[in-house]
């Protein structure tokens, strides 16, 4: 089906970015966060682009259609809009969408020729190479996020193809700017992809601290129906990447390492994502049989964004044990309420836990040490009360605001000089 196009419009002044299509064709912003693909990348794009649209920039976000019943275009606010295109058969798997790319391009094409912009911004490979292809239609800049890298995960063990990595160095070849969340992930690309570093920008997420901020434990206990004990938190999809299996292993080792944990419990926040999804959640519940801890471990379906400062607010520890994170938006977001941080020592992590200040960084994959890490917390209320205070105050220098007005200079300097062409 064709959606309802606006006339045609113009687009800001020459050097000056007044409209951005922003392409996020494997998931759509307005999906429920910690379910399917839904996860950090989708609260990302939102808020990047609510907060670019209150700075005054039109925002398009174009997304593929993954259900018949979605409309084809949604004013979210004024200034931001999700267009709902056609490419390929709405019940694709993420892993079939490379197939429908061009085709991806060509639906978003279309509309571009109708409502013209400055600026592609491009989220994840598959919207890179979608990105790629219009820029050279166009003859507008490109920027992308990637939020993940097929190169790193592949590094970490991960099963990722290498036509991934190939495809995403031919997007960077290309880009006119490159987003990373923070100074790890900018060295990941400096040393894996052959990215020149003046086309690099780190452009760290936000946090909504209206939202995410300290407030009382017991209060946040009793309106999500928590018994009494030490509570660990893991917010995430159920997938191999995120570690819940590590949570359940640490809770174990928690709970056999002295008093202070004996009556620990853990709250999984997340549902199943990806191939594997549903395989993960049955071997997460299988392996909290086998580790007698099955009656201490709670499955929480995902959650509206704005529910889960209930649940940070209720742990005692937040844990991240992920395998790979360009940032971790939810360390940022557990901090930001007060709750100290346990977190794999790993990319973006690197830049958002502050190792003894905020929280703590482990090195490897050993329940035993994150629970000593944890333990260290539960014993020593002094210790937690510093931990969950500086990582709130320094939460406090991250806002979605400043990412966008970042992202503004970069995207008008882009438009100022000659595009980047390829190699």
């Amino acid at each position: 089906m064709t959606p309802d196009a606006p006339d045609l419009q113009v687009p800001g002044e020459p050097g000056r970015v007044a409209r951005v299509a922003v392409l996020c064709m494997h998931t759509s912003p307005l999906h429920q966060p910690g379910s399917g693909d839904g996860g950090g990348l989708n609260v990302y794009v939102r808020e990047l682009t609510a907060a670019l649209a209150h700075l005054g920039v039109d925002c398009d976000i174009y997304t593929r259609r993954t259900d018949p019943s979605q409309p084809d275009h949604i004013e979210v606010e004024s200034g931001l809009s999700v267009t709902h295109v056609d490419a390929g058969a709405p019940s694709l798997d993420k892993d079939d969408l490379l197939a429908v790319v061009a085709a991806f391009a060509d639906r978003v094409g279309e509309h571009l020729a109708r409502r013209p912009v400055d600026a592609i911004h491009a989220h994840y490979w598959l919207s890179g190479l979608a990105g790629h292809e219009l820029k050279h239609r166009l003859d507008v800049p490109l920027a992308v996020t990637f939020h993940t890298l097929g190169r790193v995960k592949a590094s970490t063990g991960e099963a990722e193809p290498r036509h991934r990595g190939e495809a995403e160095q031919r997007v960077i070849d290309c880009a006119d700017a490159v987003f990373t969340s923070g100074d790890a992930e900018a060295g990941q690309l400096r040393s894996l992809y052959d990215v020149p570093p003046e086309r690099v920008h780190v452009l760290t997420p936000g946090v909504d601290r209206a939202m995410f901020a300290p407030g009382q434990r017991h209060a946040a206990r009793a309106a999500i129906g928590l018994p009494p004990g030490p509570v660990l938190l893991f917010v995430g999809r159920l997938q191999p990447l995120k570690g819940a299996e590590l949570a359940i292993e640490t809770l174990a080792a928690t709970r056999a390492g002295g008093p202070a944990g004996a009556n620990a419990q853990l709250v999984i926040v997340g549902g199943p994502s990806g191939p594997q999804g549903h395989a993960t959640l049955a071997r997460l519940a299988s392996m909290a049989d086998d580790l007698a801890v099955s009656d201490c471990v709670q499955f929480v379906d995902p959650l509206p964004h704005h529910l889960l400062s209930t649940y940070y607010r209720a742990a005692d520890v937040c844990l991240v044990p992920s395998r790979s994170e360009s940032f971790g938006l939810v360390a940022l977001e557990a901090a930001a309420c007060g709750t100290p941080v346990v977190a794999s020592d790993v990319g973006g992590l690197r830049d958002n836990v502050v190792e003894g200040r905020t929280g703590y960084l482990i090195a490897g994959r050993s329940g035993e040490a994150y629970a000593r890490r944890v333990t260290d917390i539960l014993t020593d209320p002094l210790l937690a009360l510093r931990l969950g205070d500086a990582g709130s105050r320094r939460a406090e220098r991250y806002s979605w605001r400043a990412s966008a007005a970042a992202a503004l200079d970069v995207l008008d300097a882009a438009g100022r000089r000659e595009l980047v062409a390829c190699l």
